[in-house]
């Protein structure tokens, strides 16, 4: 996938020029964070979008999927649902939750709406756009993630909602709300990469449908090898706070 290439030559040519490219989530206390959103759409056999529908619905559930069709909401009911569910593929590292904060136009809950920034996921459809342009923008993934987990994990999750006629479970967004009251705005996702592989892992898990026992128990097992590694690393934080203070 041309994310990953990308990666490995911008780190290949800054090596050559004495310069480590960076792509955590959050390098430095006080920058910006580095996100991977991942935009998703789906085409017919004849390539016309999946997604948009000719006529607008005139009594839509909610007024912002009034240009989606009835499989886009589907789809979107199925990320929607299993997102908390698949947080390690999208937020892989100890470094990833320092990114998902409020207040910092990340996304911390379930979330959607019509060209919302803040949101989990970003609608993009008429009005604001051309209908053939119809299409999310996953807004959780972030750069140190692998592209093709997260788009896997995109796929399976939307193609379940397809497949169960899932409709959508939370409201838009409002135009302009921010996320700085995070848990009066539904589910609030993992704030730790502890808390996203206890979820990640347990029997009832939408990823163990969609993936498999011994997919999720593979890389389950990974990040819990990580977490490890990270509970017996002493940081330079722990040495400066408390090296003449204790």
């Amino acid at each position: 996938m041309f994310v990953s290439t990308i990666r490995y030559v911008v780190k290949a040519s800054g090596i050559k020029h004495g310069i480590t490219p960076c792509f955590m989530e959050k390098p430095r206390y006080g920058f910006p964070r580095n996100s991977g959103h991942m935009h998703i759409t789906l085409v017919t056999m004849d390539g016309k979008n999946a997604f948009t529908r000719d006529t607008p619905d005139p009594s839509p559930p909610y007024p912002d999927v009034a240009h989606l069709s009835d499989l886009g909401r589907q789809f979107l009911a199925g990320l929607l649902t299993g997102l908390p569910d698949m947080m390690p593929l999208f937020a892989p590292t100890i470094n990833s939750y320092k990114r998902l904060e409020e207040d910092f136009c990340t996304p911390t809950t379930v979330s959607w709406g019509l060209e919302h920034r803040a949101a989990s996921i970003r609608l993009i459809t008429p009005p604001t756009a051309n209908a053939t342009a119809t299409h999310f923008e996953i807004r959780v993934p972030g750069a140190d993630a692998n592209p093709h987990f997260v788009l896997a994990a995109i796929i399976a999750l939307g193609w379940r909602g397809i497949e169960k006629e899932l409709e959508i479970p939370v409201p838009p967004l409002p135009k302009g709300e921010d996320m700085s009251s995070a848990s009066d705005k539904g589910v609030r996702l993992a704030k730790s990469l502890n808390e996203a592989v206890a979820t990640f892992t347990r029997p009832d898990n939408v990823a163990r449908e969609v993936f498999g026992d011994s997919f999720v128990d593979h890389f389950g097992g990974t990040r819990e090898h990580e977490i490890q590694l990270w509970e017996e690393a002493v940081t330079d934080w722990e040495v400066r706070r408390y090296i003449e203070t204790v």
